[in-house]
């Protein structure tokens, strides 16, 4: 009897597996998939048993396994558990990083940055989550420190949590970048700090006259369903809604609050924390605000010459 009877040659273990007799030729070479014999001219002869070995290999393979992890399995110095562990691991690892890649790039084109704004888009990208919590702190330091505010909402200030989550979308990922190069921006920390001056209380004593258009989200609705009736800023209807929201409030205070918080880009600040979070966040209010901007230099005889109101 053929002592080779029933084994299979590397071609005919090929067209078995649908495998390239290459791809087989490679595996065996690097021990994956041993022959059981060879002919007398020395080619390499398979049983069943390989079939389902090669079997194992290709879907290790097709899982992202190296054929060093997949000589271990077959071998017994680990099981597929173990290795698929380890392999969760480095895949979560290498998403993360393709993630901030694809947020860099994608912020990259839409800013049509030049190279050296993409190195510093990448290096922000990629902090560490210590290095992300400095910048924050930083920023907190500079724009709160030595202002009079109430305790309690100093310790609220001091807990803020603005970081992204370990495993971040692209939208956050493009957020924080916008977020970081703003928070270490002297000049907006400088607006910061000028428009919390006029919107935040001191300790015993209310609201500043205009704090409620930034604290109470009423104000800007109200506005907005105003704009949507196509009223424009210097409207009698204007001046009723300006006079039913601030009753007796100085105006020239509140406007002086108001401008302030445009001035330093509040909403985008808010805007782009919330997105850093995840959070469907209110709409952007900007427009909403320089309505009433306009509205409240009507009402109060401000608008400067030449100046036209934005509908």
């Amino acid at each position: 009897m053929d002592k080779h009877a029933g084994l299979l040659t590397i071609g005919q273990l090929a067209r078995r597996t649908g495998l390239t007799a290459r791809t087989l030729r490679f595996w065996s070479n690097e021990g994956a998939i041993a022959p059981v014999s060879r002919t007398t001219g020395g080619y390499r002869l398979y049983d069943a048993a390989c079939v389902a070995r090669v079997e194992l290999v290709r879907t290790l393979r097709e899982l992202g396994l190296g054929l060093d992890d997949v000589r271990r399995v077959l071998e017994g110095r680990a099981t597929v558990a173990e290795v698929a562990d380890a392999h969760v691991a480095a895949l979560d690892a290498q998403i993360r990083s393709l993630k901030v890649s694809r947020a860099v790039l994608s912020t990259v084109s839409k800013r049509r940055s030049t190279t050296e704004e993409t190195a510093l888009m990448n290096r922000l990208a990629r902090l560490s989550a210590t290095e992300r919590l400095q910048i924050i702190d930083d920023f907190k330091a500079d724009v709160y420190d030595g202002l009079d505010i109430e305790p309690q909402l100093r310790d609220r200030v001091r807990g803020l949590r603005i970081d992204l989550p370990d495993d971040p979308s692209p939208e956050q990922v493009d957020a924080w970048i916008e977020l970081a190069g703003l928070l270490q921006d002297p000049d907006f920390r400088a607006r910061m700090r000028a428009f919390l001056q006029l919107n935040i209380p001191l300790p015993g004593q209310n609201n500043p006259p205009g704090a409620r258009i930034w604290w109470a989200r009423q104000v800007v609705n109200s506005v907005a369903r105003t704009r949507a009736d196509g009223v424009s800023p210097d409207d009698p209807a204007a001046v009723d809604l300006v006079s039913t929201m601030f009753a007796n409030a100085d105006l020239s205070a509140v406007l002086a609050s108001l401008e302030a918080g445009i001035d330093a880009g509040a909403e985008q600040y808010r805007e782009l924390v919330s997105r850093v979070r995840g959070e469907h966040g209110a709409p952007d209010a900007t427009e909403d605000l320089h309505w009433l901007a306009t509205a409240l230099r009507h009402v109060t005889g401000l608008v400067p010459k030449g100046r036209t109101a934005r509908a």
